[in-house]
């Protein structure tokens, strides 16, 4: 789900819920055959208008970095939710996406599918030319071999154990090419197509054993995307590589796309040691959402000659939740009255309005973006140290002791750790530091490397957390706030919510089937929230800002409404929508600029700001 843990979340993209069904069954290798009701209306989506460039050249090698080397290629178990995973997770393709333009279904691996009477089950038709990349034919046992392995103790992943032992009672195979899967509660058909279409692992490539985690740490697995890991370099390096011939390559929605031969994903773990790499040339994309980056960093000669340009994307995607997570199993946080002087004692206005420029705007709730199913009403807590200090008086820290910091009775100061990922925010959190001290806060600032850190997080170890989730379509709850997943390593309520309330709702939320009424369940897990004070909400950016080379191209329309960024080589499925893979390689511009560099040739170097999809 991930800078801001964003990519890597153990969301998944579709998010996968089912029970038990009904039918008359006979005998496959893997299992139950079952026989397909006559009455269903298959639908499917040829006539989406194409999102990429027919001018896109296919070949070279894309380069980009990450900040951590991965613990593990496995996408399930210890460490499998760090940031590489939204690598990883993406080489799979699921049954079906949703077009990034138009919000209709679009098919992956699917090409058709069909609504049961029950408004519970999702019927597929597996496209016969979808294969795995060592030529093996997709089909329906890899399904059902995905319900068992996720169900198995061998994975060691109680999340998924959970997940798939509760949401899922059964996927039901008809032939090899087609398929059912069916949620445990009644749906709309919106919720349906978000939930139910995921993706499959290799039922031929997989065997569990009791020391699964250890043996498939490293291995490569055959996939049913565009690329492949190719090569591992330990500490240093992880290199996709395109298949050949993919089955995909003349499917309505792929023309075009995943053009590049290779993507290189350097590991360096200071961003500004990544940004010489990339004005040298290293690599080819760099993000400049952050303002000083925009601003500041970008007056240099690469980019004021017109080498490398830069591009800022409006978009329509769902905000992240990106903020303070409070962790109320903590001796200290577990006190409503400290949580909420906390609130209260975090000056992100002036963050806002001083080191981010004015180019991010203060996030209210728990992300938004997602219509009604935002609570609107909710505003975030201002900075107010004189209503803080009143809190943590009556949470027992009303004597003032060194450097102002408050204390109680015992002597115990009142000390926040907040564990963040992302050396960039360093300064950030510096001035919500000095302006804590005003409410007699003293925030602790814990760096850790991105794998390291999430996994801390993960397995509760941190007093605070200073990070985001990915935004998704619609909020996923259960795996965030319900009871069941506090208090337990490897689980992502990392603000250890274990309250009756909001688990009740959040339960409500995922059975309700009308969803006018899911939505307003919606507004209320986030109201409930809200009187937790956990979360305490920081930004949102409605937008990307990205830097590249100028070799490396766009479409006119450089993206999608749903681009979450500009250079993603890989589909981006794990948000919800397929807006990945547009990027291409000119090797004759990389030549001219290689040539212009030595010359002293110049070219145009205005931004790009491109407000196509700019909302209101």
């Amino acid at each position: 789900m991930p800078s801001t843990i964003t990519a890597g979340e153990r969301r998944l993209s579709p998010i996968i819920r089912a029970t038990a069904i009904t039918l008359t069954l006979c005998w496959s290798p893997f299992g139950w055959s079952a026989t397909l009701p006559a009455d269903l209306k298959w639908e499917s989506n040829n006539q989406d208008p194409l999102y990429a460039d027919p001018a896109a050249k296919r070949g070279g090698t894309f380069r980009t970095f990450m900040t951590s080397f991965p613990l593990t290629l496995r996408k399930y178990g210890p460490d499998s939710n760090g940031g590489f995973a939204g690598y990883v997770r993406e080489t799979n393709l699921p049954l079906l996406s949703t077009h990034p333009v138009t919000g209709n279904p679009m098919p992956m691996l699917a090409n058709e599918w069909a609504f049961g009477a029950d408004n519970k089950t999702l019927y597929f038709r597996i496209n016969p030319k979808a294969h795995w990349s060592d030529g093996q034919p997709v089909t329906a046992n890899d399904w059902l071999f995905t319900l068992k392995m996720m169900r198995s103790k061998e994975i060691n992943d109680p999340w998924y154990n959970n997940y798939y032992s509760t949401q899922i009672a059964d996927i039901t195979k008809f032939d090899d090419h087609t398929l059912a899967i069916t949620s445990g509660t009644e749906k709309s058909r919106q919720d349906l197509l978000e939930s139910l279409p995921i993706s499959p692992e290799p039922s031929h490539a997989i065997k569990l054993t009791s020391n699964w985690v250890k043996e498939y740490n490293w291995k490569v697995l055959p996939v049913t995307g565009p690329y492949q890991i190719d090569q591992v370099k330990k500490g240093k390096s992880v290199t996709f590589k395109r298949i050949e011939n993919w089955w995909g390559d003349d499917e309505r929605y792929f023309q075009y796309r995943f053009n590049p031969a290779q993507i290189e994903i350097k590991v360096l773990r200071d961003l500004n040691i990544a940004w010489q790499h990339f004005l040298h040339g290293d690599l080819d994309s760099f993000p400049l959402v952050m303002p000083n980056w925009w601003h500041d960093k970008t007056n240099t000669a690469e980019f004021e000659k017109g080498y490398i340009g830069r591009t800022w994307f409006y978009n329509q995607t769902p905000q992240s939740p990106m903020g303070l997570y409070l962790n109320t199993a903590d001796p200290q946080l577990n006190n409503l009255d400290v949580r909420l002087g906390v609130q209260h004692a975090l000056n992100l206005d002036k963050m806002l309005t001083t080191l981010l420029r004015g180019d991010y705007q203060r996030l209210n709730s728990y992300g938004s973006g997602q219509g009604e199913f935002t609570n609107s009403e909710i505003k975030a807590r201002p900075f107010d140290p004189k209503l803080a200090r009143e809190y943590f008086a009556k949470a027992g820290f009303n004597k003032v002791g060194p450097q102002g910091i408050l204390q109680n009775d015992k002597g115990q100061s009142l000390t926040l750790a907040i564990t963040y990922t992302t050396a960039e925010h360093a300064q950030r959190l510096t001035l919500l530091r000095e302006e804590a001290k005003k409410a007699g806060l003293n925030l602790e600032l814990n760096l850790m490397d991105a794998s390291a850190g999430f996994k801390s997080m993960l397995e509760k170890k941190h007093q605070s957390a200073w990070m985001a989730w990915a935004g998704s379509r619609y909020p996923a709850y259960w795996e965030f706030f319900h009871k069941v997943n506090a208090n337990k390593p490897q689980t992502n309520n990392i603000m250890n919510i274990d309250d009756d309330a909001i688990t009740a709702l959040v339960e409500q939320y995922d059975k309700e089937f009308d969803f006018a009424k899911k939505a307003a369940l919606s507004r209320q897990i986030q109201q409930r929230l809200y009187e937790l004070a956990s979360f305490v909400p920081a930004y949102q950016v409605p937008y990307t800002r990205e830097g590249a080379w100028r070799w490396i191209k766009l479409p006119k329309v450089p993206a999608t409404p749903k681009s979450e960024q500009l250079y993603w080589p890989l589909g981006g499925d794990n948000s919800g929508y397929s807006y990945g893979g547009l990027l291409w390689i000119d090797e004759e511009l990389k030549t001219e600029t290689r040539a212009a560099i030595k010359s002293g040739k110049t070219f145009p170097a205005e931004p790009i700001i491109d407000t196509t999809y700019r909302q209101p």
